[in-house]
């Protein structure tokens, strides 16, 4: 005879089963968080340079300078990034098991980056001057940190002090002063003085050479401006290591995409997204939290109202890429093009605000988010104690009064989850970002020294984009690959603090009003 279950079992066996399935999702969670953490530390981790030996296809051996691709899929296949004296810059070679022959450390081998995201594997020879006379290596040292002050000197005479003259110089040519004003003429010598400050300096910066040999004797010179890093991978501890790897996370966070957003940083994208959700916040708080208060307190309850809320809960249904169609042809092409017409007609047929720009990304994202803090909002609105709002009025208070000092601060912890779930929405969201404003690279960022210094028409790039133009730039198991793990951990920890600062103010503002 089958006993029947109690009431206290059932309950048991419901808790038990929404712990296991609490506790799968979160193992689920943290495995992927942990497989991208540690795919992607393998952009910014020194691997060890090893002497292999392979077999081409022809038959023929080879041996070179190889960084060992470890982590491949299956064991049929080997993944090297060799550099050779016919081929100096670092690439990828998929070699079939049977092929490779043997790999040996070599400890004088370096890694050199150069500046435009590309890599060297081969031992320092020697350093030399413009006049040919070879230096000691252990000056090598000495004279990058030289190329590194005249780096930073001509960076800063072109983005600042150049540019400051520009600025000046446009005035006096909108107020048409004559060329031979005193100002004008002030702001000319001024501005040949600097070009010719850059003319010695970048001459400067071509006067020593590295000359690098590969394992089969060949030289190859490499000038010491286009070189940002070298390192012994091999000789290293892990100490060093770390050191290395901290340096790289710092170059990885603050330097441009490079090389097909293989190489290089994502500043200009990490910058771009914080911008932009923090202006779609700006834009999505004020017209959410109206709206909701609209719908709950003042709206009479009839059909059309119902129907409202029926048409706001479905808009969060509506795919992606449909607001970012609108976004293009409403936002972009009729609103942008009417501005443009009122504002920057003397600009036309180039547009201002009738391209896509931040502007309008953030503008779209709040469009689509909108339903999210509505929703949200009125939720927390509803929870209010109607008590709370007769008490207000018997005190004498407004209608408006009572919603502005009573009801919406006791439902703003409501309406701070609805800009949680919109921000970690927008800060994700590709498709409808790359039809009005994000682009795969755009090293100018949307806020500069440059007036009016905040450049909404600007275009700008997005972690997402960035991720998803790169995964299709890079192969399985190389540095580019690595390099779109790293980005999408670095977007996952953006939203995790973005998210976090809402939650901490939410949490203070229902300690607050409880």
């Amino acid at each position: 005879m089958i006993r029947p279950i109690s009431p206290q079992q059932r309950q048991s066996l419901v808790i038990n089963a929404c712990a296991f399935a609490t506790a799968t999702l979160l193992l689920a969670l943290v495995a992927l968080v942990g497989y991208m953490t540690w795919r992607g530390s393998a952009f910014i981790w020194p691997d060890p340079i090893y002497l292999v030996q392979y077999n081409e296809p022809d038959g023929e051996v080879k041996q070179a300078y190889a960084q060992w691709h470890k982590g491949a899929a299956d064991n049929s296949t080997v993944r090297l990034s060799v550099s050779t004296s016919s081929r100096p810059y670092q690439t990828q070679s998929i070699l079939d098991a049977s092929q490779f022959l043997f790999s040996e450390e070599v400890e004088q081998a370096a890694q050199i980056e150069l500046v435009d995201g590309r890599t060297i594997l081969a031992v320092p020879a020697a350093v030399s001057d413009v006049n040919n006379a070879q230096l000691p290596l252990s000056e090598l040292s000495v004279q990058t940190r030289s190329e590194d002050i005249i780096d930073r000197r001509i960076a800063y005479i072109r983005r600042v002090e150049l540019a400051r003259l520009h600025e000046n110089i446009a005035i006096y040519n909108r107020r048409e002063v004559e060329a031979e004003a005193p100002g004008r003429l002030q702001l000319e010598k001024a501005y040949a003085a600097l070009q010719e400050e850059l003319r010695l300096l970048e001459k400067k910066q071509q006067a020593y050479t590295l000359t690098v040999r590969f394992y089969d004797g060949e030289t190859f010179s490499i000038q010491l401006a286009d070189i940002a890093r070298i390192t012994y991978p091999s000789t290293m501890s892990l100490p060093d290591k770390a050191k290395a790897a901290a340096i790289s996370l710092w170059y990885f966070l603050t330097d441009s995409p490079k090389q097909a957003n293989t190489a290089g940083g994502v500043f200009p994208a990490l910058f771009g997204t914080v911008v932009m959700v923090f202006l779609m916040t700006i834009i999505v708080a004020p017209f959410g939290v109206l709206a909701a208060v609209y719908l709950h307190e003042y709206a009479p309850k009839n059909p059309f109202t119902a129907m409202l809320r029926i048409c706001v809960s479905n808009m969060a249904a509506v795919p992606s890429i449909v607001y970012g169609v609108f976004g293009l042809g409403f936002m972009v092409y009729t609103l942008g093009g009417q501005i443009d017409s009122l504002f920057f007609a003397d600009t036309l047929p180039n547009p201002t605000m009738g391209a896509p720009g931040l502007f309008w990304a953030a503008a779209t994202m709040a469009l689509l988010t909108l339903p999210v803090v509505i929703v949200a909002t009125e939720e927390g609105l509803s929870r209010v104690p109607n008590s709370l709002r007769m008490g207000s009025y018997a005190l004498g208070a407004t209608k408006f009064e009572t919603v502005w000092r009573t009801v919406l601060p006791i439902a703003s912890p409501s309406m701070m989850t609805g800009l949680i779930l919109a921000i970690a929405r927008a800060a994700g969201e590709v498709a409808p970002l790359m039809l009005v404003g994000a682009v795969r690279f755009a090293p100018d960022l949307p806020i500069d020294g440059t007036f009016p210094y905040f450049h909404l028409d600007r275009q700008f790039m997005h972690l997402g984009v960035l991720i998803y133009d790169g995964a299709f730039n890079s192969q399985p198991d190389t540095k580019g690959a690595a390099m779109m793990f790293a980005a999408c951990s670095l977007l996952l920890l953006v939203v995790l603090i973005l998210n976090i600062v809402a939650v901490v103010l939410r949490t203070r503002l229902r300690e607050r009003y409880q």
